[in-house]
């Protein structure tokens, strides 16, 4: 198949998937006579466990590090295993970091009238000036 009809499977632009290979997230692909790419299952498959990873939070320096272990013929499972359990760290780190941002608006909501406002109409002032 095509690389748009790769994208319509794996609902991945084109250009993602342009970018995968480029990254090396993913294999060379094959590209007939006339140069066009020619996407098999197995590529399909790589595609599908990118995007999914991706998904899952996990950046793409991590994923290259990751795919190149499990493309690599030695057992890397404590690596692979590492590296997981890296993204699962930065995942909870970004996840502190937006329940920390909605706490902090959901108090500015509740205490709208008597600090935001006040805030606002102090604001409203200074640029009068």
């Amino acid at each position: 198949m095509n690389v748009k009809e790769a994208s319509q499977k794996t609902c991945v632009s084109t250009d993602t998937i342009r970018y995968y290979e480029k990254e090396g997230l993913i294999p060379r692909i094959d590209r007939n006579g006339a140069g066009n790419r020619e996407i098999d299952e197995k590529i399909i498959r790589r595609i599908t466990f990118a995007k999914q990873m991706r998904d899952a939070g996990m950046s793409i320096k991590a994923l290259k590090e990751y795919t190149d272990l499990v493309d690599d013929a030695d057992d890397n499972s404590e690596k692979q295993k590492e590296i997981l359990r890296e993204q699962i760290e930065a995942m909870q780190e970004r996840k502190d970091d937006i329940d920390f941002a909605i706490n902090h608006l959901k108090y500015k909501l509740e205490h709208y009238d008597e600090h935001m406002k006040k805030t606002e109409d102090v604001l409203h002032e200074l640029e009068k000036k």
